[in-house]
């Protein structure tokens, strides 16, 4: 972008500034610290100038929104034509209790819905499995069956709102009992629009929420995104997810390059099951995090866009442009708020939400300042989603497309995260790929690493952290915060006794027995779960004939 004479007369410029007018100004009044670091520990130079960009061309590298390589974003009009998917998280003890605050959400003006389940249906179990007991409904809603499904969308038509669901071992289950009741709501399939998150090899990685080994779960979430790139074209069939890898302690390159390489993994499974890679890429998406160093997250999205782009072209060949746009939803960053002080976690998703939107993101959910110490209540939800419209129709960073673009910062910060994303993927695949990098330990390893120099720097006071090991104060106990009854297990437990009473028994049988022998052949399983489902069979009975098959997964312990 800069010729050499320009670049040269620059450089020039800069010493004499820098032998001049600054070391003055440093003699009188010194730096605050001799090291200047971003949130992942990246260092950050006193200035950025053209010398830093010097190797940039705007069309290979940028280019324009909605063309290769999506530096610029994916839309070509982005947030001047719609704004973000307005999508609250959420989910707590019953299926009727859920649904009230969804109703409530959408009232208020968030258009599209995101659920969080509890730990039990995340794992596979029934609300009444011991392994259930004290966690049924405590951190997402408890659904056991489809008719607790059917309460959870009660008057929400399912044509006219998408739903996000994060879910990923029983994904097929979960996304079977939401098809099921579009089907009752006269709905057709290709009228449904969402997201399932479907990515076990996070689960995996750093967050535990896993059932089977790898083949057979791989295998599983091939199903899904088969049936529905045929069956339900409007349904986001993964949501490869780099929101976990982030709060495991990654950095901001690691949470890019580990999704992108779990990406790759995905579409090479897809392709060796015999799927054309154009005709299931347009519907991949992805999650990521959004922490509070603006300008890095921002860098950090750009620098995924333009990866993903080139990967999907250049190693799987994809034609379709849509195939080479990472459309992703974004969550503020959970492990950032504070118990103490929460209501600084309001500026600090602000900060987050505003790093999302400048970034380009397709959906977005804003945490709730209390979160840090209990479910969030419904005056907290309502200033989380307020923040996301005041960001919308306040702030102006929609009002043109990737605004920060040719800030010589960013444009460097993005290169170097492209950088690392790219070291990252060269080593992995060295290592024979993500699932053998996974089994050896090595994306773990990586992860703990960056989380404990995370937090030795906060210890140390190298890293300041408000309220915690800065301007602390003296606080009350926290009141009214929002408590799941405990007697929700009780309850779901009860409701699923009368379930097993009340169901055809000669129905259920034959379509359990049916998923059984399907899920021992090559034959795609969502149409016998589907029929599961409607036969009233309750998501630990579907779990346990793939326990049963496939067993269960025990991963290495790694020193």
């Amino acid at each position: 972008m800069f010729d050499e004479r320009a670049l040269e007369k620059i450089k020039k410029s800069k010493e004499e500034w820098e032998q001049g007018t600054l070391a003055k100004s440093l003699a009188k009044f010194p730096e605050r610290k001799k090291v200047f670091t971003t949130i992942s520990g990246t260092p950050v130079e006193r200035l950025y100038t053209p010398l830093e960009v010097a190797g940039l061309d705007y069309d290979r590298d940028l280019g324009y929104p909605g063309t290769f390589p999506f530096t610029r974003g994916v839309q070509p009009t982005m947030y001047r034509g719609r704004f973000w998917t307005m999508r609250q998280y959420a989910g707590f003890g019953s299926a009727k209790e859920t649904n009230a605050r969804y109703r409530y959400l959408l009232e208020q003006g968030q258009t599209g819905l995101s659920v969080a389940f509890d730990l039990p249906t995340q794992a596979g179990y029934d609300s009444d499995h011991p392994l259930s007991m004290g966690e049924v409904g405590k951190v997402g809603v408890a659904i056991d069956s489809i008719d607790d499904m059917r309460v959870l969308f009660d008057q929400i038509p399912l044509d006219k709102v998408t739903t996000s669901m994060t879910i990923n071992a029983p994904a097929t289950v979960l996304l079977a009992m939401y098809l099921a009741i579009a089907e009752e709501q006269g709905v057709p399939f290709d009228k449904v629009g969402g997201t399932v998150q479907n990515d076990v090899l996070k689960e995996i990685i750093c967050r535990g929420q896993y059932i089977y080994p790898p083949k057979p779960t791989m295998r599983l979430t091939v199903d899904l995104i088969e049936y529905c790139f045929k069956h339900v074209p409007r349904w986001n069939t993964i949501s490869i997810s780099g929101y976990h890898i982030r709060e495991a302690g990654s950095t901001a390159a690691q949470e890019m390059a580990f999704t992108i390489a779990d990406g790759i993994a995905y579409v090479q499974a897809c392709m060796d099951r015999g799927l054309a890679v154009d005709s299931f890429a347009p519907r991949l998406s992805f999650f990521f995090n959004a922490f509070t160093n603006v300008l890095e997250e921002v860098a950090k999205f750009r620098a995924g866009r333009r990866t993903w782009a080139r990967i999907m072209k250049e190693r799987f060949g994809a034609k379709d442009p849509r195939s080479m746009m990472m459309r992703y939803h974004v969550q503020t960053g959970g492990v950032t708020l504070t118990a103490q002080q929460p209501l600084n976690n309001i500026v600090r998703v602000a900060l987050q939400a505003y790093a999302a939107a400048l970034g380009g993101c397709q959906s977005l959910h804003t945490n709730s300042y209390d979160e840090a110490l209990c479910l969030p209540t419904q005056q907290a939800v309502t200033v989380a989603l307020r923040t996301q419209q005041i960001v919308a129709e306040e702030s102006g960073a929609t009002d043109t497309i990737d605004p920060l673009a040719g800030c010589y910062y960013v444009e460097a910060m993005t290169d170097r995260i492209e950088k690392e994303i790219d070291d990252y993927i060269q080593k992995i695949d060295a290592m024979g790929g993500t699932l053998t990098a996974i089994e050896q330990g090595y994306i773990q390893k990586e992860i703990q690493n960056s989380a404990y120099q995370f937090q030795k720097e906060i210890e140390s006071n190298e890293r300041i952290y408000v309220g915690i090991n800065k301007y602390t104060m003296k606080e009350e106990p926290p009141t009214n915060l929002l408590k799941v009854d405990m007697k929700v297990g009780e309850i779901e437990s009860e409701k699923i006794k009368r379930l097993r009473a009340e169901r055809d028994p000669e129905r259920w049988k034959k379509a359990l027995d049916r998923l059984r022998e399907v899920s021992q052949t090559d034959e795609n399983v969502m149409p016998a779960v589907i029929e599961a489902v409607k036969a009233r069979a309750t998501i630990g009975e579907i779990c346990d004939v793939w326990r049963e098959i496939f067993g269960e997964y025990r991963p290495k312990e790694f020193v």
